[in-house]
This record gives structure tokens, C-alpha cells and sequence, in this order.
């Protein structure tokens, strides 16, 4: 699936689409450069799977993970920019649960989180930097 997000509520339109789609054990690779959009992407997924457009939703971008109860069940927010090294991404428990919903930035710096995603969201800027050209796969 191919989409073009040309703005903020568009991202938002499509996180309260994805969150939907998403069912327990659904592990999100969220792909793309810096500031295509994937904190974005994650953060109205995750407020329309907690059914709270408000709620707070920070970047784990220090913390690695940042875990939700909703009433879709566990969310994890994960980030994995800052690693060190893969085997780094085992002690965070991401593929611990086989219930909880994961949303993982930067999953191509784990190979073993990036193996488990069942589906993957690439993001880009296209030529001119306005809005944001979304591609999803499945498995």
C-alpha cells in the first residue's frame, strides 16, 4: 500500500487507521530517515489505540521504550537510534510478549526486531520536503 500523507492530519488520519488494522502480537517496523515522520506515525497510533487524542505520548528516543495500557492491551514505543549494539535490543523485551503491540523506530538497528515485524511503514520526504510519501508492507 502506497499512500501520500501531505500534512499532520493526514498522519493523524492514517495512525487512527493503522491502530484498526492492529491486533496483539502485530510488531510495526517504522522505517525512514530523520524527520520523515515516524515519531509522527507512532504517536496518533498510539492515541487512537488508548482512545485519548490527548494523551502524552513522548519520544522514547533516551528511555528506548515506552509501554501503554490500552484497552487494545500493551502498547511498546520503542526507539532504537541510539544502541550501541544489536544484541542491546534482547534486553528491552520487545518480543517478549506475545500480546502486546509494538511500534518500533529504527528496527533496522536490531536485525532480530526488524526479522519479527509483521508489518513494516517506510516513510520519506519527497523532492520539495512538503508532506510525507508512505509506503506499508505486510510480513
Amino acid at each position: 500500500m502506497k499512500r501520500f500523507l501531505a500534512d499532520d492530519a493526514a498522519t493523524i488520519g492514517f495512525g487512527q487507521e493503522l491502530a484498526a488494522l492492529l491486533k496483539p502480537g502485530d510488531i510495526v517496523s517504522l522505517e525512514g530517515e530523520l524527520g520523515a515522520g515516524k515519531s509522527a506515525l507512532a504517536r496518533a497510533t498510539i492515541r487512537a489505540l488508548a482512545g485519548d487524542p490527548g494523551l502524552e505520548v513522548p519520544s522514547p528516543t533516551f528511555s528506548l521504550i515506552q509501554p501503554y495500557d490500552t484497552p487494545r492491551g500493551l502498547v511498546l514505543h520503542a526507539d532504537l537510534y541510539r544502541l550501541g549494539d544489536a544484541a542491546e535490543a534482547d534486553e528491552l523485551g520487545l518480543l517478549d510478549n506475545p500480546e502486546a503491540i509494538v511500534l518500533v523506530e529504527w528496527a533496522e538497528r536490531a536485525q532480530q526486531v526488524k526479522d519479527a515485524a509483521t508489518i513494516t511503514i517506510a516513510l520519506s520526504i519527497p523532492p520539495g520536503g512538503m508532506g510525507r510519501e508512505l509506503v506499508l508492507r505486510r510480513g
